[in-house]
Formats: structure tokens, sequence, C-alpha cells
């Protein structure tokens, strides 16, 4: 069976569609076959699919004035006949291209997780297929030795790739000493701190207030999928509403998503350890005002407590120590 799957530029967003791209593997299974899947992203998102079963490539579209990586991606797959193509960006090309199936994102009337809108593409919105990442063998080994078997791992991502969604340093900064401090929920675990290229500056400070011998500087010196396999390692994630928050959510970490300026019923985190927080301004008090410019403006997240951060994280260790019947 050969299988299309057109996805996303945004990392977060390709993430999300790795539910819908789990089952259709699955179906194919289930069927009698592997299937060949072809992946076609940004790219950004397109280290997040090396690993994924029976795959055939993964094609970066760049994207061209005048629309032209599409007529490129056409170029490279508009030659053979699929079985399955699915498109999550609503293009014209699907029904350019030879295919027995077509997988076609809907549009939402209401809001609606994407999670949830990716199910209704193959009638499952009810119980739909939860996120999932394929980490390869060397990530999973690099992982292994960038943060080995010892304390453990409180994972934070205090970066995000717009600046209105981002929490104070010091306020993360603040958090890990008090969730790791010796009379806290994690004394003495290690902080392993993820970003992405050119965000040091803002991991800086974070950082700085972490002991070394306790400290995993990850910003910007791995690989998504080895980001994935590290995290899944991790007892907690706390981060801002980004890929990353995602991604340690598709791998069962317990996630807790800080949010303000973002759509929680379109993108809080998925899955049964998952969780989030947000300021108390909606995202339209947030960005409503007459003097709002995304492209200027600072951190919107002020309104969201330290106090508040500290109490879910708390209580998302407490419940999950207790599902899963003992910590990382």
């Amino acid at each position: 069976m050969r299988l299309l799957f057109i996805t996303s530029n945004r990392i977060g967003d390709a993430v999300l569609s790795t539910g819908l791209l789990a089952h259709l593997i699955a179906e194919a299974r289930d069927q009698g076959g592997m299937p060949e899947v072809t992946v076609a992203a940004g790219p950004a998102s397109t280290p997040l699919f090396a690993g994924v079963p029976g795959l055939a490539g993964v094609i970066p579209m760049h994207k061209r004035k005048g629309g032209l990586h599409w007529f490129r991606l056409l170029a490279r797959v508009g030659w053979q006949r699929w079985d399955v193509v699915v498109d999550l960006r609503r293009s014209a090309l699907a029904y350019c291209l030879r295919a027995d199936r077509r997988l076609i994102v809907p549009k939402s009337n209401r809001p609606l997780h994407r999670v949830h809108l990716l199910a209704r593409m193959i009638g499952r919105e009810a119980a739909p297929p939860a996120p999932t990442l394929w980490p390869t063998d060397a990530a999973r080994a690099e992982a292994a030795r960038l943060a080995p078997e010892g304390p453990p791992i409180l994972a934070l991502a205090p970066t995000a790739n717009w600046r209105g969604k981002i929490w104070p340093a010091e306020r993360f900064a603040a958090l890990a000493g008090r969730l790791c401090a010796t009379d806290g929920p994690l004394p003495g675990a290690r902080v392993a701190v993820l970003g992405g290229p050119g965000e040091d500056a803002q991991a800086a400070p974070v950082l700085d207030a972490i002991p070394p011998e306790r400290r995993i500087d990850l910003v910007g010196r791995i690989d998504l999928l080895t980001a994935a396999a590290l995290l899944e390692r991790a007892r907690l994630f706390v981060g801002n509403d980004s890929g990353l928050m995602h991604i340690a959510a598709a791998m069962g970490t317990p996630t807790l998503g800080l949010f303000g300026p973002s759509k929680t019923e379109l993108y809080a985190p998925w899955g049964p350890h998952a969780a989030y927080v947000r300021t108390p301004e909606s995202f339209g008090d947030l960005t409503g005002g007459p003097d709002y410019d995304h492209r200027t403006t600072g951190s919107l997240m002020g309104g969201l407590t330290l106090e508040t951060v500290e109490d879910a994280a708390r209580d998302l260790l407490t419940r999950t120590a207790r599902e899963e019947g003992s910590p990382r």
C-alpha cells in the first residue's frame, strides 16, 4: 500500500498529525500488508518522521513564491499511483494525483482540537488516535548517552517561536529550584533544558541557575527524535506552548504546557499524562487590544504565576506516579 502523507510546516502541528499516520499504518497492517510511506512536510518537521515504519522517503517542502513548492512536490510524486493520499494542508495537489483514496483535512465550524479534527477524516472524532513518534535506535542511543540512568530528570523548555508565548525565564529557574529542592517532589533531580537552534539567549538564565552537576544543556544541540527519546526518559516536562511540548506529550511524558496568547481548545498537549495551565487573561484579552501587534509584543505570560505552575506540576507528578506505579 503506497501512502503519501502531506503534513505541516510547524513542528507542533506535525506531531499532532502523527496519530492519523499511525492509524493508517496500523490499518494497512491489519489488511495484511506493510505500507510504503512517503511524508512531505516543512523542513523543520521532516526529522520527526525518520523512524516511521515502512518509510520510503521524506520530502522537505521549502516554501517558494507563487506556490512553486507545490509544483516541485507534484514533480516528485505525480508519476505514480497512490493507494492513499493524505493532505493536511488543504491544497489542490491531492486532486492532481492518481489515488484510490483521498483524505483532506476538513474545516471546522466550531473550536475543535487539532487531534479531533484530524480524527474526523477517518470517522474517529469520538475516539481519536493519539499522536505517536518513532525514535530511531540511534536517537535512543544518543538520548541514553546524554541522560544515562540516575536521578530523575525534570525537562524544561523555556523557549518558543514567538516572544508572546514565553513564560519569564526567571520563573522557570525558580520552578526548577522548588521542584528539585530537598523538600520538593523531585529532590536532586537533573534538569534538562531544551530549545531550538538560535534560542540560547532565551534559555541562558535558566541554565545559569542550575548547578553544573545537575544541568543537561540541550539547547540547539540535538535533533527532534533525540529530543523525543530523551523526553521519554524524563519524569516531568514543563514548557511553553511549542513543538517540544507536543513531542513530550506524544512520548507519554507527564507534560505541563504553559498557555497565554494561544488557544488551549485547539492546541493543548494531548494525552493521558498531559495537563496545562494558562494565564488568567483569555486569548482574546491578551491579543484583542487596539494596540496589539504580534510582531512587537513582549511576553504576554506575566499573569501566570510561579505558584500556579508549581501547584499544577506537583499535582501532575502525584497523579502520574499513582497511575504509573512508580516514577521514572
